[in-house]
């Protein structure tokens, strides 16, 4: 396919910049964004052919506007989840009735959405979830066990949860993917992480006999694992070109400071961002190479290695051209209170977990030599 881009698609994306700037001005908060882009139709474009989302844009034109929302210094998504996890699991895999109720609500920013995978003994190996889902005599589902590094639990309406549905089973068989609602006092509480940012849009989230309706299981019971997989697929998506924009952006930030401090002047620090900005163009061929349907079975795995590892080059130069003004910390430093970090020092802190988070350098590798290079499997619990 020749992901270029034409004269409509230019069109488009000078709509979208237009609107940007008229409707981003940094004064709502997080929720009323959402709404504020539902209602002006941003939400859920390239769903309109399903009937449930806003608008009709072509792949291009979603890799348009991804790309202007990044430039455009517009508030931080807490939609983001519903929208491109969520939605195309369900279009993928969900009933008429559930994209009939869930969908709307997300294309018009009402509901929020949160990601119920990792635990604490299954992080990295997600397929050792040990959170139950236990029928009722009803039908439906009681959800007891703990999550991790659940994203925006704290002020997210639903959750989907990857639960262990039959008692008897182990590693990928026997896990259900269920939608619960987090308005359940008492069955759900939810614990914010603080994180070494200062920050905390990671929490833990522990379920205590949560109800998920039957009509809520995406995909067959039982089969929740192949969901789960498919959603981790959207993941990687368009939104990886949006996410290069801001990687520009903050190379941008750290070549400037280079220049302010005299970092330049040093021919290694030269060589170093030279080799940034060459990669960054790299991924972004291959992110298009992949929207394109050219990336092959591994394509999301070794987009992750790639971007994971760059991020994390890129906030250690960072704080190097700093200098020695990059270790000293917020005068309103508190071990309990939230604080503020410069941009570099809070680029250098989170992207340490890069290589982590959305699945680990070491589980990426391990996909790639067992399902595309066909090397024989890992033995598991062998040390």
């Amino acid at each position: 396919m020749d992901f270029g881009f034409c004269a409509q698609d230019d069109d488009f994306r000078a709509e979208a910049r237009a609107w940007l700037a008229a409707h981003a001005d940094g004064e709502q908060d997080r929720r009323t964004w959402e709404r504020t882009l539902g209602a002006g139709g941003w939400i859920g474009i390239g769903w309109a052919e399903e009937g449930y989302g806003n608008r009709t844009a072509t792949l291009t034109q979603q890799v348009a506007w991804a790309e202007e929302y990044a430039r455009s210094g517009a508030p931080a998504r807490s939609g983001h989840i519903g929208e491109n996890l969520l939605a195309p699991t369900l279009i993928a895999h969900g009933t008429e009735g559930q994209k009939a109720r869930f969908l709307p609500p997300v294309a018009a920013g009402e509901e929020l959405w949160c990601q119920g995978y990792s635990e604490p003994g299954a992080g990295s190996d997600l397929a050792g979830v040990r959170t139950r889902a236990e029928r009722t005599a009803d039908g439906d589902y009681r959800v007891t066990g703990q999550k991790i590094w659940t994203s925006l639990a704290h002020e997210a309406d639903w959750c989907f949860v990857l639960a262990r549905s039959d008692p008897e089973s182990a590693r990928h068989r026997g896990l259900t993917f269920l939608l619960v609602p987090m308005d359940q006092p008492g069955r759900i509480e939810v614990r914010p992480i603080r994180q070494l940012t200062g920050t905390s849009e990671f929490n833990e989230v522990f379920f205590d006999g949560a109800l998920a309706r039957a009509e809520h299981v995406v995909g067959a019971v039982g089969d929740g694992w192949r969901v789960a997989m498919g959603l981790l697929g959207f993941e990687r998506g368009v939104s990886t070109l949006a996410q290069q924009i801001g990687f520009a952006e903050e190379l941008g930030r750290v070549v400037r400071t280079a220049a302010e401090t005299g970092a330049d002047a040093d021919p290694v620090v030269r060589e170093r961002i030279v080799q940034l900005w060459a990669e960054l163009r790299a991924m972004r061929w291959n992110a298009l190479r992949t929207l394109g349907g050219s990336g092959g079975p591994g394509a999301p795995s070794v987009a992750k290695l790639l971007w994971a590892g760059w991020h994390q080059r890129l906030g250690e130069l960072a704080v190097e051209v700093r200098g020695a003004a990059a270790g000293v910390g917020p005068a309103d430093w508190s071990p309990v209170a939230p604080y503020e970090l410069d941009e570099a020092q809070h680029l250098f802190l989170f992207s340490r977990a890069d290589t982590i988070y959305g699945g680990s350098d070491q589980i990426q590798r391990t996909i790639i030599a067992e399902r595309v290079l066909g090397l024989p499997r890992e033995r598991k619990g062998v040390v």
